[in-house]
């Protein structure tokens, strides 16, 4: 089979890790008789500084005729002067626009290996940690109005507009439900439904869905408590579904629990349009071009390409079981080092990822 996918390195890191994640999925493609055609292509500040614009027209073209899109990183204080709508973050706002992604996928797991990285106490974690968040990209307060206006007396009054309609709610909340039929049979949906009206039509719609999906359960949480007990009870949670702000949020903090945003990966999904992959990390300047960067989520992030995009259930498969044998060697970047294990360099721990598939 052959499949094109667009490759985004971007900014900082990006470039080395995703370089690390192409190697990963050409010794995929070899070992299981797959073809994978890359188009490389800028957004974020490198497209910047070739074109004068975040995010090229031929960039959006290029990923709107692939299969996948697969991101390094973005951003970076070298283009801070840059005015807001032209930033390098707005890229990825764009493309997910451009493509239809309106769910995103965060995967929060505790590799046994490295619990000892985690703030939260040995008993919380005890067994494992295995959250998947559902985050909704393309509606609520970072898609409605914005506004910031001058009183005749010289004050100044900015607002931001929270707006859901009700299939932008029933089409995440599918997805959330669907995740949760192949996992525990879990979803927590969270919202502010005591103050705000678009979490009570969201509560409301959520309620709605879940009749259609008798094996999964389905439990409402405010999210101030939602994000206490990420911290209190993590392992409450199968499923997390909710809007753009709040997803943005907790999915930050359950990256932090796991003590270890170098390993973690994420999928951004539309319907039958190509899906966005990409590690959850920053384009971490200061470290770029160092080879000392762990190449780990943005290969993850390849494991759910093959796996969410490509229907290949083995392949992703074989990827994550590689990345535990490495872990299980005590080979570690320098982000995740402990006593008794060896630092590997971005590059080296491609290899050793390589080795095991």
């Amino acid at each position: 089979m052959k499949y094109n996918i667009a490759v985004v390195p971007g900014d900082g890191i990006g470039p080395e890790v995703v370089g690390e994640a192409i190697k990963v999925l050409n010794a995929i493609g070899q070992k299981y008789n797959h073809q994978f055609n890359y188009t490389t292509v800028l957004a974020g500040g490198a497209a910047i500084d070739e074109y004068g614009e975040c995010l090229p027209e031929a960039t959006v073209e290029a990923c709107k005729n692939s299969d996948a899109v697969l991101l390094g990183a973005v951003g970076g204080p070298k283009w801070d002067h840059v005015p807001g709508p032209q930033r390098p973050e707005r890229a990825l706002l764009g493309l997910r626009k451009a493509l239809g992604l309106y769910a995103n996928l965060r995967p929060a797991m505790i590799f046994q290996e490295l619990a000892d990285a985690s703030p939260l106490k040995p008993s919380i974690l005890d067994g494992g940690l295995d959250i998947l968040i559902v985050r909704e990209l393309t509606g609520g307060i970072y898609f409605g109005e914005h506004v910031t206006e001058s009183g005749e007396d010289g004050s100044v009054t900015a607002y931001d507009v929270e707006k859901y309609s009700d299939y932008e709610i029933q089409r995440i909340a599918r997805t959330a439900f669907e995740m949760a039929s192949k996992r525990n049979g879990r979803v927590t949906s969270v919202d502010k439904a005591n103050v705000l009206d678009s979490s009570r039509l969201w509560r409301k719609i959520v309620g709605e869905m879940s009749s259609d999906y008798g094996n999964v359960e389905l439990d409402n949480m405010y999210v101030d408590n939602a994000a206490m007990q990420l911290i209190r009870d993590p392992k409450h949670f199968d499923v997390i579904v909710t809007g753009n702000m709040f997803g943005d949020i907790l999915s930050d903090e359950a990256s932090q629990i796991t003590g270890s945003i170098g390993m973690l990966p994420s999928a951004s999904l539309g319907t039958g349009n190509p899906g966005l992959f990409e590690p959850i990390h920053g384009s971490a300047p200061d470290i770029a071009g160092k080879d000392i960067v762990n190449p780990t989520a943005c290969i993850l992030s390849a494991a759910m390409m093959l796996r969410y995009s490509f229907g290949m259930a083995e392949e992703a498969d074989a990827i994550e079981n590689a990345v535990n044998k490495v872990l299980d060697k005590g080979l570690r970047t320098a982000d995740n080092m402990s006593e008794g294990c060896t630092c590997l360099g971005c590059t080296a721990m491609g290899d050793a990822i390589l080795a095991e598939i």
